[in-house]
């Protein structure tokens, strides 16, 4: 294994290099895991070392043709399949385009590895395309599937992989991974907010994502106070990223909801602005508050699928104007 690799992949990899000595690589491996564990740089290293023509001791050698090959981004024998656009579904060409070149024997005397990200974007037509893959999988051929929603995947494709697990490191040594990245503030909500996830954390430092954060929710808390205008704030909203929006709001209603039953302050996810969210909750109505909580669970769907995000965030902002004062 890489000296560049994660620390907390290290368990994980100790469980791929265990396939390959025992001889039972599985034909497909489903790679879960929440966003910012490093899903893709593991299976990509696993890949590597599928492919590597002489292998090391629980590790790729870096210097074989197929390693060089591999590195360079030209490995005939390795398949990146992702979507043509972020957010954009795999269609079914790039499947049927696949399954074209699996026709063909891999031309390395190693295996063929084929990489799909992020798995849950294949529609019903390119997983029912795949499915067959799966059902009459070519020789010397190993799928890998990343996902951050396994239950998005059809059945039939889940029950036809072996399944990895991902899971956040312990909190600790995330806060050390973090120090030894030049973090040195506000490492606990960092966490908190991006799941556990080290690389996500560690993204939003640099993308100033907790100042992006404050705003939205000083947005959020005046529309309830009345002080703004929802649909003024969906048209700001909707040229922002709306996943990150949604999952914001959903942890903000999520604590409020706690708040109301008089939750202690560490079962709180956005602990930094408790006083606020206290302060809301008294004001709410419960009834409304759990129909605007249901809105929200339907629009994480509906967020991929809708052209118009503005509708959908004036819908939301209206509704949360409405059912956030007991009126």
């Amino acid at each position: 294994m890489s000296d560049k690799n994660y620390p907390w992949h290290q368990a994980y990899w100790q469980h791929l290099a265990a396939y390959v000595k025992q001889q039972r690589i599985p034909q497909a491996l489903l790679i879960n895991g929440v966003a910012g564990l490093g899903k893709q740089q593991l299976a990509e290293q696993f890949a590597q070392y599928l492919i590597c023509t002489d292998k090391q001791e629980q590790t790729y050698c870096g210097h074989c043709a197929s390693c060089k090959l591999f590195v360079a981004g030209t490995h005939p024998d390795y398949i990146l399949l992702q979507p043509e656009e972020p957010g954009k579904a795999i269609g079914v060409d790039l499947i049927r385009q696949l399954i074209a070149k699996l026709v063909l024997k891999p031309q390395y005397s190693a295996y063929r590895v084929v990489l799909i990200t992020p798995a849950e974007q294949m529609n019903i037509n390119s997983t029912n395309a795949f499915l067959k893959c799966l059902e009459e999988p070519p020789e010397r051929t190993v799928f890998l599937l990343l996902t951050e929603r396994m239950q998005a995947l059809p059945a039939t494709i889940r029950s036809r992989c072996q399944k990895l697990l991902i899971q956040p490191p312990d909190i600790e040594k995330s806060r050390l991974w973090l120090q030894e990245q030049g973090v040195g503030e506000q490492q606990q909500l960092l966490l908190r907010l991006a799941q556990g996830a080290p690389l996500m954390a560690l993204s939003y430092v640099q993308e100033n994502v907790l100042a992006q954060r404050n705003s939205r929710f000083d947005e959020w808390q005046k529309i309830s106070l009345a002080k703004a205008c929802p649909v003024q704030i969906a048209e700001k909203w909707h040229k922002l990223p709306a996943n990150q929006l949604i999952q914001w709001l959903i942890s903000w209603t999520e604590d409020m909801i706690k708040c109301h039953f008089q939750a202690d302050k560490s079962l709180l996810l956005n602990q930094d602005v408790e006083q606020p969210l206290r302060g809301l909750a008294k004001r709410l109505d419960l009834n409304r508050l759990f129909d605007f909580y249901s809105l929200l669970l339907k629009d994480t769907y509906r967020i991929n699928r809708q052209l118009n995000k503005q509708i959908l965030f004036e819908e939301l902002l209206i509704t949360w104007s409405q059912a956030s004062i007991d009126k």
